[in-house]
C-alpha cells in the first residue's frame, strides 16, 4: 500500500504596529519606545527612520511587560529588559519541554 504524506501549515498575517500604534497600545508616549528602540531594549522593523518603525506582536506583548516592570516596581529601563528577557527565555524553555513530552 502506497504511503500517503499529508502536509499541513498555518499561515499567519503578522500584523505590524507603527510607532505611534504602539505608544498607544502600551500608553506611554513615543518618546518612550523611541528611547527603548535605540538603547536595544525592544526591536523594530525597519529600523530607518523612527517613522519608519514597525513592530510585530511579540513586540508588543515585550513592551507592556517593560511598561509595567517600570511602573511596578519603578524598575529601571535595564533592569525590566533583563527580568523580561529572564521571562521570555523561561517561556521558551517550557515550550520546549512541552514539545519534547516532558512537562
Amino acid at each position: 500500500m502506497p504511503s500517503i504524506e499529508i502536509i499541513t501549515s498555518i499561515v499567519v498575517d503578522e500584523v505590524t504596529l507603527d510607532l505611534d500604534e504602539l505608544a498607544r497600545a502600551c500608553a506611554v508616549e513615543s518618546v518612550w519606545i523611541v528611547e527603548r528602540v535605540e538603547a536595544g531594549l525592544l526591536g523594530a522593523l525597519n529600523r530607518q527612520q523612527p517613522a519608519d518603525w514597525r513592530f510585530s506582536s511579540a513586540e508588543l506583548a515585550r513592551a507592556r511587560r517593560l511598561v509595567a516592570l517600570e511602573r511596578d516596581f519603578d524598575a529601571n529601563p535595564e533592569l525590566a529588559a533583563l527580568v523580561t528577557d529572564l521571562i521570555e527565555e523561561v517561556a521558551r524553555l517550557k515550550g520546549r519541554l512541552k514539545a519534547a513530552g516532558l512537562d
